[in-house]
C-alpha cells in the first residue's frame, strides 16, 4: 500500500462536544483540511465507522494539484453510548487519478486495493467543564482555533452554505415534530374532557329515569285524595239504608 500522498489536518484525531447529557452538542461542526502537494490530480473519499451519526460535506471529489479542500463534519444530535466512544473512527481514502479517466465512479471500482492510500484519524469526545480561573489561558486558546475555523470556512462559502442548510433543515424538522406532539395532547386532552362530559350526561339521564319510574308506580296503585272525597256520598247513602232496612225489618217481624 503506497503512503498517503495528501495532507491532513488535524493529523491524529477530530474533537467533537458532547453536553453533560451524553448527547452531540448541537450545531458544533469539526473542519478536517486536505491538501494534495503533488503534481497528480487525486481523487479523495472520507469514510466513518459511525456513518448514521455524523454528517460529511463533502465526502469525496478531486483534488488538483497543489489545492486543498475543507471537509465538514458535524454530528447529529444522538446519544453518544460511552461504551461506542474509542470505536468511533475516520479514514481518508485517496488515489491517484489515472489519466484519460473521466467517470469517477467507474475509477472507485476499477481501482485495486493496493493503489490505494489510507489514513486514519481518531474520535475524542469532550465534555462541558466548569471554567475556572486557571482555565482562562485555555480558553483564549479554543477562542483563537474557533477564529481559525471561521476563517477556514469563509475560504470556501460553497461548504459553509451547505452546512448551514443542512442544520437549519434538521432544526425545522425538529420543530415541526414539537408542534405535531403539541397538538396531539391537545387533541387528547379535548378527548379527556369529551369524555367525562359523556359520563355525566348519562349519570344524570340514569338519574331521571329512576325518579320518573317512581311516580309512575306511586301513581298506579294509590288513589288520589279526589277519588277518596269522591268516594265518601255513596258510602253514606250505602250505610243509611242499610240501617233504614235493618228498623223496616224489626216492625214487619
Amino acid at each position: 500500500m503506497p503512503n498517503q500522498v495528501l495532507t491532513i489536518e488535524p493529523q491524529n484525531e477530530l474533537k467533537f462536544k458532547v453536553t453533560f447529557s451524553g448527547l452531540f452538542e448541537s450545531g458544533y461542526t469539526t473542519y478536517m483540511r486536505l491538501t494534495n502537494p503533488s503534481n497528480d490530480t487525486v481523487l479523495f473519499k472520507i469514510k466513518t465507522t459511525a456513518p448514521k451519526k455524523y454528517c460529511v460535506r463533502p465526502n469525496s471529489g478531486i483534488l488538483d494539484p497543489n489545492s486543498k479542500v475543507e471537509i465538514a463534519i458535524t454530528p447529529q444530535p444522538v446519544y453518544v453510548d460511552p461504551n461506542e466512544k474509542h470505536k468511533h473512527k475516520f479514514m481518508v481514502q485517496s488515489v491517484i487519478a489515472p489519466e484519460g479517466k473521466t467517470n469517477i465512479d467507474q475509477v472507485w471500482k476499477e481501482i485495486s486495493p493496493d493503489q490505494l492510500m489510507d489514513y486514519k484519524l481518531k474520535c475524542v469526545f469532550e465534555s462541558p467543564q466548569v471554567v475556572s480561573p486557571q482555565d482562562a489561558g485555555d480558553n483564549a486558546g479554543q477562542n483563537e482555533v474557533t477564529k481559525k475555523r471561521v476563517a477556514v470556512t469563509s475560504e470556501d462559502p460553497k461548504a459553509s452554505t451547505k452546512t448551514t442548510t443542512k442544520t437549519e433543515n434538521f432544526e425545522g424538522d425538529l420543530q415541526k415534530v414539537a408542534n405535531e406532539v403539541q397538538l396531539l395532547r391537545e387533541e387528547e386532552s379535548k378527548l379527556r374532557h369529551e369524555n367525562l362530559r359523556l359520563k355525566e350526561d348519562l349519570l344524570r339521564l340514569h338519574q331521571t329515569v329512576g325518579a320518573e319510574g317512581r311516580v309512575t308506580r306511586r301513581h298506579s296503585f294509590s288513589p288520589t285524595k279526589t277519588d277518596q272525597a269522591s268516594l265518601l256520598p255513596w258510602l253514606a247513602v250505602a250505610v243509611g239504608m242499610a240501617i233504614f232496612g235493618i228498623i223496616i225489618g224489626k216492625f214487619i217481624m
